[in-house]
């Protein structure tokens, strides 16, 4: 396949499935929060406590956007900050059990809508788009 044409049929199925799941939308899932604020709260859930730099590395985000959104998220009383007590100079971050809370709740909203979008398909083509996703994930994944 051409270079160019390669280019043009991944960006279009980006702005497709982008825009089949809302990812565009300012408010993802119908909640107070962008898709970079839940995706910032999911990374502190999964890694809590985790400190900025260990967000940073993980969503290669910019440390100054990183910044603003921590700054919203603790505003809106969903993380805290701590110390570390291994460096003084980390701070640790997690949610607080409002913070808990809306992770919760915008992580059942996402099973949910991916939930509908597979009762549109066959049972026998939710394994085949499994297959291809992990292909594309195999296919794009650094190697060490």
């Amino acid at each position: 396949m051409e270079t160019a044409h390669a280019i043009a049929q991944i960006r279009a199925f980006n702005r497709f499935y982008t825009d089949l799941i809302g990812l565009l939308d300012k408010h993802l899932l119908n909640s107070d929060y962008s898709l970079a604020e839940a995706r910032i709260l999911y990374e502190i859930q999964a890694g809590q406590p985790i400190s900025a730099s260990q967000v940073m590395a993980t969503m290669h985000i910019d440390k100054s956007y990183l910044s603003r959104v921590l700054k919203k998220l603790e505003n809106d009383k969903l993380i805290h900050k701590q110390s570390s007590a291994r460096d003084a100079r980390t701070t640790l971050l997690s949610l607080t059990l409002a913070g808990q809370a809306v992770f919760t709740t915008l992580n059942q909203a996402s099973d949910e809508q991916i939930s509908a979008l597979l009762r549109t398909l066959p049972p026998a083509q939710h394994q085949e788009l499994v297959r291809h996703m992990q292909a594309i994930t195999t296919i794009l994944r650094p190697t060490p």
